[in-house]
């Protein structure tokens, strides 16, 4: 039995989960192509990441007979962009958010989501806004608007892209996004913005975490009481936020006056860089107010510096706020595990836009929710890139012998485009083959 994340066995789900994806046309227009199968084609271009696959299989089509689109994808006919546009347009992104959730929860039931859980017991989950469009022509209702300084009105799209993270993990496995969108709620003249949509992922995505213990990460803009409080108090789960002196004035006063009566707790450690020794210290203090006022939520703070051994400069400082108790045994790990939100930003939001994904390129604005839709499948394709690293061994041998990024997937669309594949399996094992990479034993 072929196992449910091979890329045979999702692509077959996706088309029967999708086959039910609603049909706004009306009976008298073109409906040539099927709802899914421009789903699925969208999800071709990205996972090849070739904005010509299509145009190739077409070109295979109509001299073999057949193509990659229907054997690896499950195209059964094969639309032009424009018409792939056409279909998408009128479907909200909210359809594809539960499979996200199942590709996930079969990590989970698998049990590869455990080398996630971190020093803390913990899963962590970073939060972070992204931008992945920007005009000062095009629009669509979904645009937020800002003006430059000249007065220039600029349209652009915007997204909290949470993701799984992990200290020393490789990987990030990302999770539904959440999009920023003007006038989130009815009746309001206030434009969206990135704390608002946390707290609706929040809302209604929290229920997958009912049997795990969650950390939130996050930079200084989540370290808020409302969004503190509401991880806490409504969610019991934990959050470990970047803290800044500018922003937190009032949590500051208590620290330095803490500091002035030597009550911050120390723990220093020495490191060897290779070059030369750094000196990491770290200073916490349980139970300080997050902001002026009776009624401020009292959180734990903690700091880490790291400095030149030799010469004293600073090489690195940041400080953090957390609902996780705080002592000298655990502010190493409560540290770390702060300092991993970068992943969000370089694993995933940087991969996307650079890596191949093209996150911010123009693949088809529309007039309703075409560009919010795409992004979403975008991301969907980097989350089933990410599985096959973890757990498909051929891919896995593959992309370590062909080293970079790059290499595998240029390889891939070469082939693609020249030969039809019977399976996924079929084109890694002649891969496989033609690099003479032997499979490794049972």
């Amino acid at each position: 039995m072929k196992q449910k994340l091979s890329l045979q066995s999702l692509m077959s789900h996706f088309r029967e989960g999708w086959a039910n994806l609603p049909d706004r046309r009306k009976p008298n227009n073109n409906t040539k192509y099927a709802m899914v199968d421009g789903v699925l084609a969208a999800v071709a271009v990205f996972f090849m990441q070739s904005s010509s696959f299509l145009a190739h299989q077409r070109l295979l089509q109509s001299k073999k007979g057949r193509s990659n689109a229907r054997s690896l994808f499950q195209v059964e006919e094969i639309p032009s962009d424009p018409q792939i546009r056409n279909l998408v347009d009128p479907l909200s992104n909210e359809y594809f958010q539960e499979d996200f959730w199942f590709l996930l929860d079969e990590l989970k039931d698998q049990q590869r989501l455990l080398q996630f859980r971190n020093d803390l017991n913990t899963y962590a989950i970073a939060l972070d806004g992204v931008n992945f469009f920007s005009s000062e022509k095009i629009s669509c209702p979904k645009c937020l608007k800002r003006e430059d300084r000249s007065g220039t009105e600029h349209f652009y799209h915007s997204a909290i892209t949470p993701v799984f993270v992990k200290p020393g993990q490789a990987q990030v496995l990302p999770l539904p996004p959440e999009f920023i969108v003007p006038h989130a709620t009815r009746g309001s003249e206030k434009q969206d913005c990135e704390r608002v949509a946390a707290k609706r992922w929040l809302a209604q995505h929290h229920g997958h975490f009912s049997d795990h213990s969650v950390t939130y990460l996050g930079d200084d803009l989540y370290a808020n009481q409302p969004l503190c409080q509401l991880i806490t108090e409504t969610y019991h789960q934990f959050f470990i936020f970047v803290c800044k002196p500018e922003s937190h004035t009032g949590l500051y006063e208590w620290i330095d006056f803490l500091g002035q009566t030597h009550s911050l707790e120390k723990v220093t450690q020495r490191h060897w860089n290779g070059k030369h020794g750094e000196l990491w210290q770290y200073r916490f203090a349980p139970q300080v107010p997050l902001r002026n006022g009776e009624e401020a939520l009292r959180v734990n703070w903690l700091e880490l510096v790291i400095a030149h051994e030799t010469t004293g400069k600073i090489l690195y400082q940041n400080s953090f706020v957390t609902n996780h108790a705080i002592t000298a045994a655990n502010v190493i790990p409560l540290a770390q595990l702060g300092r991993t939100r970068w992943k969000i930003e370089n694993e995933n939001n940087n991969t996307l836009k650079t890596k191949g994904y093209h996150l911010e390129h123009n693949f088809g604005h529309g007039q309703q929710d075409l560009s919010n839709v795409l992004a979403t499948l975008n991301m969907l394709a980097f989350l089933i890139h990410t599985i096959q690293e973890m757990i498909e061994p051929a891919y896995q041998r593959l992309r370590r012998a062909l080293g970079m990024r790059k290499t595998f997937f240029n390889d891939l669309r070469a082939l693609t485009r020249y030969m039809v594949f019977d399976s996924w399996d079929d084109l890694f094992l002649f891969m496989e083959e033609g690099l003479e990479i032997a499979p490794e034993p049972p």
